[in-house]
């Protein structure tokens, strides 16, 4: 599915995403100023924080089970939902709404943000009762398998992965990043994210993080 080529022409770049993420806000507003600078076309898919920790949570901290158990099922619920029902175009826009009010405005993962997050893009109010439902979990563990199936366990949201040299997709976790750089800083981030995914047998560069996510 993923591999497919759009109609444009534009490479394809495949983004596995949980809203809940502020990390993959980030990285997920850098893409978008990836596409202006570069020959790129995003395309949205969920990931869930919970499906990926379900199996180790007795591993974390009391907070961070909390959060899974409380607040990382319903938005992620409520995307996969109006990607079923409404079709692919309306995962990024609603990403984008939901991701603005809960890191960007500060309102967090409420069932109200949520809700105005459905109004702001123009689709059903109906939806977010979803977040309590459900109903399309396979098709959610399903897309979080395909993203997550590319980079193995070990890493989280986001999953990036863009077509290879030899036609089978080259996927990374990352970059984790902030501000989402803009511009030229954009284009020269992506070049070089390409460049070491591209090299058989590259796993990682890393360093400590000196601050949060900076939204702007």
């Amino acid at each position: 599915m993923s591999e497919n080529t759009p109609a444009n022409g534009k490479t394809p770049v495949d983004f596995w995403f949980d809203p809940l993420c502020p990390w993959a806000w980030m990285t997920s507003r850098w893409m978008l100023e990836v596409e202006k600078v570069r020959d790129v076309e995003v395309r949205w898919h969920v990931m869930s924080l919970a499906v990926l920790n379900e199996d180790k949570l007795d591993e974390l901290p009391e907070e961070y089970r909390d959060m899974l158990a409380n607040q990382a099922w319903g938005p992620v619920r409520v995307v996969i939902a109006a990607q079923q029902l409404h079709g692919d175009d309306v995962v990024g826009p609603l990403y984008t709404a939901l991701g603005t009010r809960f890191h960007n405005n500060g309102e967090g993962p409420t069932p109200e943000a949520v809700a105005a997050a459905l109004k702001d893009v123009g689709l059903p109010a109906g939806l977010a009762e979803y977040a309590d439902k459900d109903t399309y979990d396979t098709e959610l563990r399903a897309s979080h398998k395909e993203g997550i199936d590319k980079v193995g366990q070990e890493v989280g949201t986001p999953v990036i992965a863009v077509p290879g040299a030899d036609g089978e997709q080259v996927a990374f976790f990352g970059p984790v990043v902030t501000p989402a750089p803009k511009g030229e800083e954009a284009a020269k981030l992506w070049d070089g994210t390409l460049l070491v995914a591209s090299i058989p047998g590259f796993y990682e560069i890393k360093r400590t993080r000196t601050q949060g996510p900076v939204f702007d």
